[in-house]
């Protein structure tokens, strides 16, 4: 894997624990409010980090097994 590749990879990891952070603040505060819209869509925030994060250690492991 080149190095840009490899950095915009890890890029994206470094967005999905801020992504995390985001949805997990988002998640509290529908609760606190009991918002059922906005609880749904803390949650489907989380289902989208958690996506974008495996998505991106497969990317990095693949790296790995082919240096």
């Amino acid at each position: 894997m080149s190095g840009s590749k490899k950095a915009k990879t890890i890029f994206g990891l470094v967005g999905s624990a801020l992504g995390a952070v985001r949805a997990v603040a988002d998640l509290r505060k529908a609760k606190g409010n009991k918002d059922k819209l906005a609880l749904g869509n803390a949650l489907a925030s989380i289902l989208v980090v958690i996506t974008g994060a495996a998505l991106a250690i497969r990317e990095l492991r693949k790296a790995g097994e082919e240096e």
